[in-house]
Order: structure tokens, then C-alpha cells, then sequence
């Protein structure tokens, strides 16, 4: 039995009380100095410290098997404890892709063994991601993987017919389909966000209304067969209006922000350095504001990091060559802090709903998202909002080093993870996995 006591913590932003884990659980809390404390507890002083339930990223791209020079199950969990998260949903774009009750099982695996984070695949809607044919749904969900989101991310499911099949059979297991909108003819060539930036560059534009459209489409087909619908990455004012008023109407539909579309601006494409090209592309201040707006309000519903890790050589060369995608595993509750919490518009519990308990309870996950209370799973982050952390992606754990806030100074930093009551991340930095 281990037993670990943190002492003087702020439970998701409020007064100081002590938390005692015992054996993996939240055996008690209560106020600083009042708790009954076996001996030999490992006290950890938490003064200062916000603690929040671990938090959970509805979208990660963990690219095993296939793509292991870019990041590795391990590695990628790894970076997840350091930033914070508890749990992560990995993509279905491997290679080969997750579209089979093997694949998503081998994943599955691969996150126990590693131990640093619970690892749920997410299936691919069509085989391949290509588009044409519905991938093993049935036999993902009935597979020890458990599978309970399916998403093409990457690549839109733009047939209007197979989509409404897709949102038909997942409706029958309390599935939900996660649509990465972009409107393929719209956007072909595009390189970056069809604007007065692009028009000065030459580049040619992702138009805002690429993403608008099949979102608009695709919260209509799920009103019309009573599904779910998860809207990846949404960047657009656009966007926000349409879910807005889908959720007006009672259509079943969430949907997520990434750190950088709350941070980062089009502007920056400028510099022409491929660490900014990101699909969906760096919107405009218009568009930054109203997402952080629209988080606040709760018409968006969580944040998930998008987190796409890249070798330097898919990375690292002229702009139009350069693949898509940003790190954000480790930085994305310190760009939370500093766009959401640090400029008033929400607070700690918020900070709470949108990173932890709404993706879980999305997701069915009866062991992560819980309240800091008695009988909870230990599945907690101490973050120091004090201080500033400058961006080194050198040293983070992800093997990616493609982070957009290199050489910038975030606030905050995670002092602690702990996962099912193992302490994964201490003083900052990883320790030893969970051994099961």
C-alpha cells in the first residue's frame, strides 16, 4: 500500500486543504493539519499549488505504429504526465491506420505497458482514412480497446452519405464521431488561412468557410439521426456561431479548441517558419478572440492540444514542403493560463470542466474527471500558476521538438502528476511509470 499526502494545495483554485491518496485513491481531504496520517506517508508540500483532476486531451497524435521516428506511445505519454494529462485519446493516423479491432488493441497495449497515462485509441470512420468504405466500428467498440470515438482527423469525412452512416451505427453503442472539418475542394493547396496575410504572402488561402460548412452540415445530419457529434479543433468565429446555434436547438454536438488557435495569429506566418503551419491554419485576432470567448461562455466544451510531433526532416524545411502540425502536451495548460485564466475570463474550476471532467464524461470515463473528494480515483495535477517557464522543446519528453512557443516565456508549470496515485511527474519532471 502506498500512501502519499499533499499538503497545503489549492483544490482547483480555492482554499488550501490536504489530500491524502492511499493505494491509488483519494482517501481524505480536509483542511491544512487536520487529517489522520498513517505513518510512513510521503508528504509533499503543495503550497501554492492549484490541484486540479488529471487532465484528460481528447485529441493526441501518438503516431505508433508506423511513425515511431516521430514519437512513440511511450514518449508521447511520457510528455502527456509532464504536461498534466492523465489520459489521452490517440488518433487513428498510423501506420498501419486504426481501422481494426487489432490495431486499436496494439495501441491500447502499448499505453498500459508504458504506464504513464491511460491510453484510449480513437478508430478510424472509413478504412485507411480514405473516405470511400466504414472501417470494423463494431468490432473496435467490442474490442479490449473499447473503442467510443471514431474520427478520419486529418482528413474530412466529406461524404455527406457516409458520414450520416457513420452518426446511424455509432448511435447504437453510445459512440460518438469526432469530424475534422475541412471541405476538401475548398481547400486544395491551401497553405494557411485564406486572408489579407496570405494575399500579401502569395500563399494560397484555407478559407474560413472550408470549416464552416461542414460543420453546419454535419451538426444538421446528426440533429436529422440523433447521434453525437464532436467538432475537432474548431478556429473560426464562424464555427463558433453554427455550434452555437446547433446547442440552441438541442443537437447533440461538442466542440474542442487547441492551445495555439487561442494563442497564436496568422500574423506569424510571415516569418515563413514551418513550426506555424498547422491544419487547421493560425486564424486571425478576430477569430482568436471570439474562441476565447466562446470557451468562456461554454459554447466550446474542452480543449484538446492537437498534438502532432514531427521529425526535423518533415519539419525543418521550406514552408510548402512542411508537414502540418504542433507539440502541445506540455505546454498546454501554461497557454490556458495565459489566455483564459490570467485575463479573467474564466477561473481554476473552469479550467477544470474544460480539461478534465467534460472530456471524460464525454467520453464515458468513470475514473478520470472526477472531483477532488473521498473514494475518487488519484488522478490529480499540482500546477504552480506563479512564476514563468521559458519554452525549451529541447528538453521536453516528447520526441517532437516542433513547438510554436519555443523561445517564449508561459506562466505556471507542473510541480506534480499523479496517475491512479502513482506519481508520475515530481518536482516538475518525470519519475517512473505506473506498473500494473
Amino acid at each position: 500500500m502506498s500512501s502519499y499526502l499533499i499538503s497545503n494545495a489549492r483544490p482547483e483554485g480555492g482554499e488550501p486543504a490536504d489530500l491524502l491518496l492511499t493505494d491509488g485513491v483519494i482517501a481524505a481531504v480536509g483542511p491544512v493539519g487536520t487529517l489522520d496520517v498513517p505513518e510512513g506517508t510521503d508528504v509533499i508540500d503543495a503550497a501554492g499549488a492549484v490541484a486540479l483532476p488529471g487532465l484528460v486531451d481528447m485529441h493526441t497524435h501518438l503516431r505508433e505504429p508506423g511513425h515511431e521516428d516521430a514519437e512513440t506511445v511511450e514518449t508521447g505519454t511520457r510528455a502527456a504526465a509532464r504536461g498534466g494529462f492523465t489520459a489521452v485519446f490517440a488518433m487513428a493516423n498510423s501506420h498501419p491506420v486504426a481501422d481494426t479491432a487489432g490495431v486499436v488493441e496494439q495501441v491500447w497495449q502499448l499505453g498500459r505497458d508504458a504506464g504513464w497515462a491511460d491510453v484510449h485509441p480513437v478508430g478510424a470512420v472509413t478504412v485507411g482514412l480514405e473516405g470511400t468504405q466504414l472501417s470494423e466500428i463494431r468490432a473496435m467498440a467490442e474490442s479490449r480497446a473499447g473503442v467510443r470515438m471514431f474520427s478520419d482527423d486529418g482528413k474530412c469525412v466529406h461524404d455527406p452519405v457516409l458520414m450520416r452512416r457513420a452518426l446511424e451505427y455509432v448511435k447504437s453503442f453510445g459512440g460518438i464521431i469526432a469530424q475534422h472539418a475541412q471541405e476538401p475542394r475548398l481547400t486544395e493547396g491551401a497553405q494557411m488561412n485564406e486572408g489579407a496575410v496570405s494575399a500579401d504572402l502569395g500563399l494560397t488561402g484555407w478559407p474560413a468557410v472550408a470549416e464552416e460548412a461542414i460543420i453546419a452540415r454535419d451538426v444538421l445530419l446528426t440533429q436529422h439521426v440523433d447521434s453525437r457529434l464532436h467538432i475537432c479543433h474548431l478556429s473560426t468565429k464562424g464555427s463558433v456561431d453554427i455550434v452555437r446555434w446547433a446547442k440552441e436547438r438541442g443537437v447533440a454536438v461538442t466542440a474542442e479548441v487547441t492551445p495555439h488557435h487561442l494563442l497564436l495569429t496568422d500574423e506569424l506566418v510571415r516569418t515563413f517558419d514551418p513550426v506555424y503551419k498547422v491544419n487547421p491554419p493560425l486564424r486571425t485576432d478576430d477569430d482568436v478572440q471570439a474562441l476565447r470567448r466562446a470557451v468562456a461562455e461554454g459554447t466550446i466544451d474542452v480543449i484538446g492540444t492537437d498534438h502532432a510531433p514531427h521529425t526535423a526532416e518533415d519539419k525543418e524545411c521550406e514552408w510548402s514542403c512542411a508537414a502540418h502540425g504542433m507539440t502541445g502536451l506540455e505546454t498546454a495548460l501554461a497557454v490556458v493560463q495565459s489566455t483564459l485564466v490570467d485575463t479573467g475570463l474564466i477561473g481554476w474550476e473552469r479550467v477544470a470542466q474544460i480539461m478534465s471532467r467534460t472530456p471524460a464524461r464525454i467520453l464515458g470515463l468513470t475514473d478520470q474527471g472526477q472531483e477532488l473528494a473521498p473514494g475518487a480515483t488519484a488522478n490529480i495535477v499540482l500546477w504552480e500558476p506563479s512564476g514563468q517557464t521559458p519554452v525549451d522543446p529541447t528538453i521536453h519528453a516528447s520526441k517532437g521538438r516542433n513547438s510554436p512557443y519555443r523561445g517564449m516565456t508561459l506562466p505556471g508549470g507542473v510541480r506534480a502528476t499523479f496517475y491512479r496515485g502513482h506519481p508520475v511527474v515530481r518536482d516538475g519532471e518525470p519519475t517512473t511509470p505506473l506498473t500494473r
